[in-house]
């Protein structure tokens, strides 16, 4: 059960993070309440990988990075939960 409720938390933010870098291409977009809530969740992950991969003029690296540590975080954790309550 506890390993479900950490797949539904995962997909829940990866939904977030494609919304939100979806959302970046529709300027008008960015004042709205629903993508005020979801950058406010989200930026802080997206600006560590900015951090290390800053973007090249247009097109941003980072989020794939992003989207494929998460997987990894997300993998560890349910591996880890599996043993532990093994």
């Amino acid at each position: 059960m506890l390993i479900y409720i950490v797949d539904r938390l995962f997909l829940v933010y990866t939904i977030m993070l494609f919304v939100r870098i979806l959302g970046s291409w529709i300027p008008e977009l960015q004042r709205t309440r629903f993508m005020q809530f979801i950058s406010f969740y989200t930026d802080p992950y997206l600006n560590f990988f900015r951090s290390i991969i800053p973007p090249l003029g247009m097109i941003d690296f980072s989020p794939i990075i992003a989207f494929i540590c998460l997987g990894l975080i997300e993998q560890m954790l349910k591996a880890s939960l599996f043993v532990l309550l093994s």
